[in-house]
């Protein structure tokens, strides 16, 4: 789990790296991320939101495929490309392929705050999986709170009413997978490169979608000469944006700063989100949302400093 870190410099320059380009690097990680959001409501508006995934992860695997193949990275072996298989199904095909459907009916600004109750799903499965974790009592409080943040969105006693339900269970589903993804790849052999890794997993859940959007019937609805310049610029972005700048900038960041300082960036990507969605796409923010993200973002931060040392079962 992240450490704790008692410097106030959210991103210090380490020997040998710019200090600008590690600000630079975070920069990208907290507004690309956050603002893929809103991208993927502009695309999924007029394009079937699986296909779109597929595409995106499929053109992004295969570029850094390519990259990591011109560096000399090799192939992984068999039991490394399974691992990344799988954790790349559990990511984007149960994560992201979650959202992209879920953002047909939530706004993208919700979308974040619910998916920010990502690390909830990781303590309560890290506890439930065999030889896991017990989480100290500050988690539990977290956890209760994570739970009323996305309750208090939902909250049906409202006159003007909550977020789609189906919507919101989806993206709690989607937040699981993830959040299952990632432990199981701690767990498992995966390759060595970086590159190549996220490329065959990207690959690997790209794929996942493409087959997911067929058997749905998705490929009779897709009609690109009738997307507008915003939904095909959309997708560009989410390639070009969302998963190779962004996961470069990612992974820098992660080489040159602590993990904690890292992390960081799951409490920002909401709130640009939840900006972003207002300004350019005319979502509102109510007292509720504003209330919700408040006692979400309080149970990201009470569940990653109380993660911090932990029992076992």
């Amino acid at each position: 789990m992240p450490s704790r870190s008692t410097s106030p410099d959210p991103a210090p320059a380490t020997p040998g790296h710019s200090r600008a380009l590690v600000i630079a690097a975070f920069a990208a990680v907290y507004l690309v991320w956050g603002s893929t959001y809103l991208a993927i409501r502009f695309a999924v508006a007029e394009l079937p939101p699986f296909i779109t995934a597929g595409v995106r992860f499929l053109v992004a695997g295969g570029i850094l495929l390519l990259w990591a193949r011109l560096q000399g990275d090799p192939l992984p072996a068999a039991r490394e490309r399974r691992g990344a298989t799988i954790g790349g199904l559990l990511l984007l095909l149960g994560g992201n392929g979650a959202v992209v459907w879920a953002e047909q009916f939530v706004p993208s600004g919700i979308a974040a705050l619910i998916v920010a109750t990502l690390p909830l799903w990781m303590v309560l499965l890290e506890w439930a999986r065999p030889g896991g974790s017990r989480p100290r009592s500050g988690v539990f409080v977290g956890l209760a709170l994570g739970l009323a943040g996305i309750a208090l969105l939902l909250d049906p006693t409202d006159a003007t009413g909550g977020v789609d339900a189906v919507g919101t269970i989806v993206l709690c589903l989607g937040s699981v997978s993830w959040a299952a993804g990632s432990i199981f790849m701690r767990h498992v052999p995966m390759p060595r490169s970086a590159l190549m890794s996220n490329a065959t997993q990207m690959l690997a859940g790209g794929i996942g979608l493409a087959l997911l959007g067929g058997a749905v019937g998705e490929f009779g609805r897709l009609d690109l000469a009738a997307a507008s310049p915003r939904a095909l610029l959309s997708v560009a972005y989410l390639i070009v944006f969302g998963s190779l700048i962004g996961f470069t900038a990612y992974t820098y960041i992660l080489q040159v700063s602590t993990p904690a300082r890292v992390s960081t960036y799951a409490y920002v990507n909401p709130v640009v989100a939840v900006l972003l969605g207002w300004a350019l796409a005319g979502e509102a923010i109510t007292v509720r949302t504003i209330a919700a993200a408040g006692v979400i973002l309080l149970s990201v931060a009470i569940i990653t400093l109380s993660s911090g040392s932990r029992r076992k079962t």
